[in-house]
C-alpha cells in the first residue's frame, strides 16, 4: 500500500480574523449540520477511490474545527475511520483556537482519537490579539493549553506570528519566552503576510496599516531560530520547530510531495499525479452532497517537468533539503543532469549548501528562499 495524508477542512469560526484569507465564515452556525452531512458524503466517496492507500496522517483544519460540537466532530472522525485504511499510530491533528475548547471538550477530543493538537495563539500581548481580530485573550489561551494537557495531549503545536502591526522586538521576545516556558512539543512561527481580500489589506490600501520593515522582520526571524534552538527546538522547515522526534508528519507530507486528499470546502489535493481543489462556494459544496464531479475544480495532471520543479522548491523548505538519490528514483534521471548549472551557481552564491544526501538552503538561502525557488523553474 502507498502512504497518503488526509486534510479535512472545517470552514467555520466564531469570528474571522482580520488577516485571514482562508475559506472560512463566522456566524453561520445554521450551516454546521448540513455541511458536516455533505462532508461525510464526500469522505465516503473519496474512501471508495483510495482503497490502495494507507492514511498515515489526518489533519482537521479551518477555520476553527473546535467550534463544531463534540457529536459532529466524533461523527466525522468515525466516518473517516470507516471509509479509509488508517495506519496504526497515525497522527491525527485538530486545530483549535483558544476560546473554543473547555476542559470537557479537550477530554472528548482525546477520547475520540485525536492525538495531536494545534493551537493558534499568534502573540502573547492582548493588544496585538485585539489588532489581529482574535476572539481570545492570552489568559484564555493559557487555560485552553492547560485543559489540553489535563486531557492527555502530549503532542501540542502552538502557532505564533511575527512582523505584526505595532509589534516590537520586545513583544516578540516575550512571546517566544512565554510560549517555550509552556514547553509545547512543536512551534510554528510565521511572518504576517497581508493578503488581498482581507480587512487588513483594505486598511493597508488606505494607508491605515503599515507593513513591518523587512529588516525588522528578518531580525525577528533570526532571533527566533537562535532562541528556539537554545530551548531544544530543532528547526526542520523554514517556519517550523520541534522537540526531537515531534516533527509534524502531516506537514512533511506536503513538502515531500506525498499524495494527500483534501476533504471539504476549498480543500486542495495532490492525488493520482494530479492537483485539484474543491469548490470555494459553501452553498455549492453543500448541494453537491459529496458528488466528486460536482466538487472538483482546476484539475491539473502534473507533468514530469512540473513534478520535478515541485520536488525541488517544496523539498528545499525542509532544513534537511532534497536528496539526489530520491530525485533519481522518482524521475529516472540524475538531479544534476537537470539542474547542474543552477545548483553550481547557487552553491557559489552561498544560497545552497551540500549535504550528505543532496543539497539544502543556507541561512542566507532561507532569507531569499522565494528567489532560490524560482531558479528551479525549468521554463524561466
Amino acid at each position: 500500500m502507498k502512504n497518503m495524508g488526509l486534510y479535512v477542512h472545517i470552514p467555520f469560526c466564531k469570528r474571522k480574523c482580520l488577516y485571514c484569507d482562508f475559506p472560512s465564515f463566522g456566524g453561520v452556525e445554521d450551516k454546521f449540520d448540513v455541511y458536516v452531512y455533505a462532508l461525510e458524503q464526500e469522505i465516503e466517496k473519496r474512501g471508495e477511490k483510495s482503497l490502495d492507500y494507507l492514511v498515515t496522517s489526518i489533519f482537521f483544519g479551518g477555520g476553527t474545527p473546535t467550534v463544531l460540537s463534540e457529536e459532529l466532530l466524533s461523527s466525522l472522525l468515525e466516518k473517516i475511520k470507516a471509509s479509509f485504511n488508517i495506519a496504526e499510530g497515525a497522527e491525527i491533528t485538530i486545530e483549535s483556537n483558544p476560546g473554543t475548547m473547555g476542559e470537557e471538550k479537550a477530554m472528548a477530543l482525546r477520547k475520540m482519537g485525536f492525538n495531536r493538537l494545534s493551537m493558534g495563539v499568534q502573540a502573547w500581548q492582548n493588544r496585538l490579539l485585539s489588532i489581529l481580530g482574535r476572539i481570545h485573550t492570552i489568559e484564555e489561551f493559557q487555560d485552553n493549553f492547560h485543559n489540553a494537557r489535563k486531557a492527555g495531549f502530549d503532542n501540542i503545536n502552538v502557532d505564533i506570528m511575527f512582523a505584526l502591526p505595532t509589534q516590537t522586538s520586545a513583544d516578540w521576545r516575550e512571546t517566544l519566552e512565554r510560549i517555550t516556558n509552556l514547553n509545547p512539543e512543536h512551534i510554528s512561527a510565521y511572518s504576517l503576510i497581508i493578503e488581498e481580500g482581507t480587512p487588513f489589506y483594505e486598511k493597508f490600501e488606505k494607508g491605515e496599516l503599515l507593513e513591518t520593515d523587512e529588516e525588522l522582520d528578518r531580525e525577528m526571524y533570526h532571533y527566533a531560530v537562535a532562541f528556539l534552538a537554545e530551548k531544544g527546538y530543532q528547526q526542520y522547515e523554514i517556519s517550523n520547530f520541534a522537540k526531537h522526534g515531534q516533527e509534524s508528519r502531516h506537514n512533511k507530507i506536503y513538502w515531500q510531495t506525498t499524495p494527500y486528499l483534501g476533504l471539504g470546502l476549498g480543500a486542495h489535493s495532490f492525488f493520482g499525479g494530479s492537483r485539484f481543489h474543491n469548490t470555494y462556494d459553501l452553498d455549492k459544496y453543500i448541494l453537491a452532497n459529496g458528488e466528486i464531479n460536482r466538487l472538483e475544480e482546476e484539475h491539473e495532471m502534473l507533468l514530469k517537468k512540473a513534478a520535478m520543479e515541485e520536488f525541488m522548491f517544496l523539498g528545499l523548505r525542509l532544513t534537511e533539503g532534497v536528496s539526489f538519490k530520491e530525485f533519481s528514483q522518482r524521475f529516472g534521471v540524475e538531479m544534476k543532469e537537470i539542474y547542474n548549472k543552477v545548483i553550481s551557481d547557487l552553491l557559489e552564491r552561498n544560497l545552497l549548501r551540500q549535504t550528505k544526501e543532496g543539497i539544502a538552503l543556507t541561512e542566507i538561502g532561507i532569507d531569499l528562499s522565494n528567489q532560490v525557488f524560482t531558479e528551479f523553474l525549468l521554463d524561466k
